[in-house]
């Protein structure tokens, strides 16, 4: 990420200090630079006011002011200001001053009296540094948004793949990581006179069900893998000696940032086509 010249040239700048000369010889050192937004005040009062509209890209801020100093001014700012980046250079005479700034939120200094070098360079760094900070917060938000977009997508999409599953079969089921059971649907104890949990082998009484044991593992082993299956067949012998026999297709399901989170599948009695 990247900004152009221009990109600083055209930053909002604020001057904040009660002595009009100051004022005046900072907006001549920035007009002269090519900066084309610059604004001042003479009443620290008005600048959380000031910043709260305009939402400037940095604040060059006098210490020493009549009825606000500047440490009041960056504790009324940081009310204003929902982002936790204080965007201030303070201008200040007094060396002892200058970690006191620090440590109150400023993130620069120039000091007093100017030398125009310096506080062409200052600003200009402390600009460059602001800007990145802004787009890389865009640009976290936009990811924000998107991904928020993405998994109400992933979540309509579900909903619909399962209102289809379970219209196109005798039953659907979902099951988390650990194997343990989250949805079961369709009319399966009905069907198959047996808990799912018993033919996947998750129940004591799985021995009782009839189920053929090869034909249990075999597809215990597909969902152990995470590999999807289809139509995978087996079958029931009741206790009269009857047979069932089904499909079963299911896949892995994955989050939004890969990770397994467990199955899901469809089932569907075929005892009657055999």
């Amino acid at each position: 990420m990247t900004l152009s010249p221009q990109d600083i040239l055209d930053a909002s700048i604020l001057i904040v200090d009660d002595q009009p000369a100051n004022v005046r010889l900072l907006e001549r050192l920035l007009a002269d630079a090519g900066y084309t937004h610059v604004s001042a005040t003479t009443n620290p009062l008005m600048v959380a006011e000031l910043h709260r509209a305009h939402h400037h890209d940095l604040i060059l801020l006098d210490l020493l002011m009549p009825g606000l100093d500047g440490f009041q001014v960056m504790e009324a700012l940081k009310l204003e200001e929902a982002d936790p980046y204080l965007p201030v250079i303070v201008l200040t005479a007094q060396p002892a001053h200058k970690l006191r700034a620090l440590q109150a939120g400023a993130r620069d200094f120039i000091s007093k009296p100017f030398d125009l070098v310096e506080v062409r360079t200052r600003i200009r760094n402390m600009l460059e540094v602001r800007l990145l900070h802004k787009a890389l917060d865009a640009h976290k938000r936009l990811l924000e948004q998107r991904v928020a977009e993405r998994t109400a997508e992933l979540s309509l999409s579900e909903a619909r793949f399962r209102g289809l599953t379970e219209l196109a079969s005798d039953w659907y089921w979902e099951q988390n990581e650990s194997g343990g059971f989250t949805q079961v649907s369709g009319p399966v104890e009905e069907m198959l006179g047996i808990r799912v949990t018993d033919f996947l082998g998750y129940s004591d009484r799985s021995e009782q069900t009839g189920w053929v044991e090869s034909e249990r593992q075999a597809l215990q082993a597909h969902i152990t893998a995470r590999q999807p299956f289809l139509n995978f067949a087996f079958c029931r012998i009741r206790a009269d000696g009857s047979k069932q026999q089904f499909q079963v297709s299911g896949e892995p399901m994955f989050s939004p940032a890969g990770r397994y989170t467990g199955y899901r599948g469809i089932g569907v009695e075929v005892t009657a086509k055999a």
